[in-house]
């Protein structure tokens, strides 16, 4: 009846708009029509075990759910579920009778913007990363958090569906080198799990497993009126939904690198954490991408046809093998590093950081962001910047380092450090976790720096409430580096493109590992 039925919706009579025409889009689990102005989405009659669309109000169900849970991240997309009555031959869309079918309408969009697309054309942005970031912290704060008694986000609950990974992957592998790497990858995988069960638990208990989106990757996104939307959530299985906020981050952050953007996943990674101040899940991360990137391989494998050629099969495992060395990639122990800077506000510390993030992976912790996260947004004025909150907030910077440190990343802390005593704060965390120290002292002409601070206030979207009095007070009260610190000092003249490539070669060169 399937075929019929598409078949026979391909007639522009039935529809109450103009048709410009139809090309059907078919996945495994659902058709998908396209006329022009909007796309008509029909659910498959499959059981796959993890999805059940098997009966017509099993259909009329995941329509409806489809179209619920995609309204939270999109506006004026999904737009309503209609029955499809009549029979197969003569079927009509949203008419009176027995319904045989459900149709979900949405508004169509140009595929040609497709993040995935526009990655592929090499027009994917800085702005659309950070929209993306922007979106998913802002999605995750706001989603449910899923209820104590539910079984999902337990750390066993966390850990089913990585097990069923590699029981699902080794029968389709026949090479030795394959299977040695599944197995080492399994051992690491089991590892991490006994190193990370409290920490799962905690999440739980905390709760950051939340009604997520469950399918983030630059395939469910798009440009629509300019804007970055995300869509195509989960809805055919309420796990694969229910999990820790991490599983989301991991898998857009795993889709970027697979794609060689590793700079920009870290951006993405960066930018989440600014926003969310979820450094306590950090430490999940590899976990969550390596399980993802496995998904991935088993879904290569999965897509392999039982007659397929020795070529076909020959491209299949080269598939799997891109997404086992990358899931592979996550289990390897990163050089760690504390960087923090040195300079008034506005010289380019920001910048500075930023650069090292994008280009070493490391985790930028910002004075500015986690100033206004303990105290709100009070103003310069009214003592944001005064003695003790500045003691409190680099305390708090201190303790975020450490953490991130253990969770095996290096950090740069995006701060004035203008005193030597907290400078050496910063040293004494390095030493503690065992990781080399770098002070990076920023400088910049003062018309330079007076420049970019008029540039900041009229943007008036930096979380810095610096103003020329704070700028010209931090230059008066300014303690010099010792000639010890000097010796862990690399200066950077942040107008200058070059003085920042030479500060990123150096630490590479003395940290080949990054």
């Amino acid at each position: 009846m399937s075929q019929t039925l598409i078949a026979a919706l391909q007639n522009p009579a039935l529809y109450p708009h103009p048709v410009e025409g139809f090309q059907v889009i078919e996945t495994h689990i659902s058709w998908v029509i396209l006329t022009g102005p909007y796309a008509y989405k029909i659910k498959k009659p499959m059981n796959f075990g993890f999805l059940d669309f098997s009966q017509l109000s099993d259909r009329a169900h995941f329509c409806a759910e489809e179209l619920r849970l995609n309204q939270r991240l999109t506006r004026d997309l999904y737009l309503q579920v209609l029955p499809i009555t009549g029979s197969a031959q003569a079927p009509q869309l949203g008419g009176e009778g027995v319904p045989i079918e459900y149709a979900l309408q949405m508004r169509q969009f140009e595929g040609g913007n497709l993040l995935s697309t526009l990655q592929a054309n090499g027009e994917l942005t800085q702005a659309h990363v950070d929209s993306l970031a922007r979106q998913i912290a802002d999605f995750h704060r706001a989603a449910p958090v899923v209820p104590d008694a539910h079984e999902a986000g337990t750390p066993k609950a966390a850990m089913a569906p990585v097990e069923q990974n590699f029981e699902q992957i080794r029968p389709f592998l026949t090479d030795k080198d394959d299977l040695t790497q599944l197995d080492a990858l399994q051992a690491w995988a089991q590892s991490s799990y006994v190193r990370l069960e409290p920490l799962l638990a905690l999440r739980k208990e905390e709760g950051f497993i939340r009604e997520c989106h469950g399918d983030i990757h630059l395939g469910n996104a798009t440009v629509i009126d300019g804007e970055v939307v995300i869509f195509d959530c989960i809805e055919f299985n309420e796990p694969f939904r229910f999990t820790d906020v991490y599983a989301d981050v991991g898998f857009l952050a795993m889709d970027l690198e697979d794609r060689g953007l590793k700079s920009l996943a870290r951006r993405f990674i960066s930018q989440y954490l600014e926003l969310t101040g979820d450094y306590q899940g950090l430490e999940l991360l590899n976990f969550y991408k390596a399980y993802r990137a496995l998904v991935r391989a088993k879904v290569a494998l999965f897509s392999m046809a039982p007659d397929a050629s020795g070529v076909e099969r020959a491209a299949t495992l080269r598939q799997y093998r891109n997404y086992a060395n990358l899931a592979e990639s996550y289990s390897a122990i990163p050089s760690r590093f504390l960087a923090v800077t040195s300079g008034v506000s506005a010289v380019g510390k920001s910048h500075v950081a930023l650069r090292l993030v994008e280009a070493l992976g490391a985790i930028r912790l910002r004075s500015d962001v986690e100033r206004k996260r303990l105290f709100g947004t009070q103003t310069a004025e009214t003592g944001l910047y005064d003695a003790s909150t500045s003691e409190a907030t680099y305390l708090h910077l201190h303790a975020l380092a450490a953490h991130v440190l253990r969770a095996g990343l290096p950090v740069v802390i995006d701060a004035t450090y203008l005193k030597a005593d907290q400078r050496a704060a910063a040293a004494q965390v390095a030493e503690s976790t065992g990781v080399p120290f770098l002070i990076l002292d920023c400088n910049a002409p003062a018309a330079v720096i007076s420049s970019w601070l008029q540039q900041r206030q009229a943007h008036s979207d930096d979380p810095s409430d610096a103003t020329q009095a704070v700028i010209d007070a931090q230059q008066a009260s300014r303690e010099p580096l010792s000639e010890t610190e000097l010796l862990q000092t690399r200066r950077v003249e942040t107008h200058e493109s070059g003085s920042l490539d030479t500060l990123v070669q150096q630490i590479r060169q003395r940290l080949p590992g990054l």
